[in-house]
């Protein structure tokens, strides 16, 4: 059974120290892809800019600065009040966003809940998946001769005319 678990929220797109624009957002985890979290920004274009990272990493961004690369979350006051700020990074642009800590705590609870920390991989079924993949196999005995079986595959080029060889 897959579970979603979703909220809306606004985020502010910081354009400079003095100046920021409302960003509704949509976050989303699903139960089938337990690694990930998925953000949905609806801006003024026909659809969403979609992103996925990794939840540990917002999951730990509410607390310290973390991650390195595309994707960046850390914790800051901004006018007394508790945010999460992501800095994106992508071949389209850099963008800078600052979200209620409160909010997404409250969202990550969720999915922590659906899906404890540690235990994705259960979700996937991989060890059951490497586990039949890897179980020994009981080897069946033909029941009745099978001509194809018994013939050689691969002939060889010292063959006669006609004896299994192509003309």
């Amino acid at each position: 059974m897959n579970t979603v678990v979703e909220r809306e929220l606004e985020l502010q797109l910081i354009l400079s120290p003095e100046r920021s624009i409302p960003v509704p957002a949509r976050l989303t985890y699903l139960t089938n892809d337990p690694f990930a979290v998925h953000i949905a920004f609806h801006i003024s274009s026909e659809n969403p800019v979609n992103w996925t990272f990794a939840r540990e990493l917002l999951v730990e961004g509410v607390f310290r600065p973390c991650g390195h690369g595309d994707v960046r979350v850390w914790p800051t006051k901004v006018e007394g009040r508790s945010v999460v700020l992501m800095a994106l990074s992508s071949p389209d642009g850099d963008a800078l966003l600052e979200a209620p800590t409160a909010q997404v705590s409250a969202w990550l609870e969720r999915t922590l809940r659906a899906v404890p920390p540690g235990s994705e991989a259960e979700q996937l079924g991989i060890d059951d998946g490497l586990a039949e993949l890897l179980a020994p196999t009981a080897p069946t005995a033909p029941t009745a001769p099978d001509e194809l079986w018994l013939r050689d595959p691969w002939p060889s080029d010292e063959s006669q005319d006609g004896e299994g060889g192509y003309v």
